[in-house]
């Protein structure tokens, strides 16, 4: 079962083929949730030995980076073995 951790936003490496997905208008309206109603469903991160790699929740990420936030919360998950 995955647990909710805390993960300090400046640590998590975005891969540049993500990054090109962001949405600004997305993010501004995630925020304006957040700010309402809290961060309702965690990002999810993935360790690779030496930093921590977004998975999933890009807008969500970006949303707590432009609130300010220091830290989000997250699920640390394993890497898919091919």
């Amino acid at each position: 079962m995955l647990r909710v951790e805390q993960f300090v936003i400046d640590e998590i490496y975005i891969p540049t083929a993500r990054r090109k997905t962001l949405h600004p208008d997305t993010v501004r309206t995630l925020a304006e949730d957040i700010l309402e109603n809290g961060l309702t469903q965690p990002i999810m991160v993935r360790h690779d030995g030496k930093r921590f790699i977004l998975v999933e929740g890009l807008h969500r990420l970006e949303a707590c980076k432009w609130l300010g936030e220091k830290t989000v919360a997250g699920y640390r998950v394993q890497a898919r073995r091919h």
